[in-house]
């Protein structure tokens, strides 16, 4: 089933649909290009990732995850592996701007370097995971949306009802 017909089938059926969350912390500093404040200058920040998923629970009482929307454990490792495992402790720097030649030079000493396509903030970090994430997922399950705590005070948020 593909992922349209499966969001189609929740927003028109009366379905038993539940949303599940998983919480992952990671450290990652960055760099904003051009910016006119202090986030021009490298810094870093202790993220806190909040990762919800809507579906269908299994019912098929021979399934071992029989209740789950997904396992937990899978979700964790999707996160893990495709985020957490590239980003967390890692210098995120924008690949198009001169940071590359600064990622050049942290890279030879031996740290470690993302360099991404966009300008690292939060809002652009989210739009980067919830590709990531939602190529990783089961096609019984849809990413609902994603949380990114930058600071105690701040964070972004992005909900796929909001996507075009």
């Amino acid at each position: 089933m593909n992922i349209l017909k499966f969001a189609q089938q929740i927003k028109t059926k009366n379905m038993k649909k539940i949303r599940i969350t998983k919480h992952f912390d990671f450290e990652s500093a960055h760099a904003l290009y051009g910016y006119d404040g202090k986030c021009k200058n490298i810094h870093g920040h202790s993220y806190h990732l909040y990762v919800t998923v809507i579906g269908i629970p299994i019912e098929n009482k021979e399934d071992p995850k029989n209740g789950m929307v997904m396992d937990f454990g899978d979700l964790k490792e999707i996160v893990k592996n495709d985020i957490i495992t590239q980003f967390d402790h890692a210098v995120v720097l924008n690949e198009n701007s001169p940071h590359k030649e600064l990622a050049d030079t942290i890279t030879d000493h031996s740290h470690k370097v993302v360099l991404v396509p966009y300008q690292p903030t939060s809002e652009n970090m989210l739009f980067d995971f919830a590709e990531r994430i939602q190529k990783q997922l089961p096609q019984n399950v849809l990413l609902h949306s994603l949380k990114l705590n930058e600071t105690a005070s701040s964070y972004a948020e992005w909900f796929a009802a909001d996507q075009d």
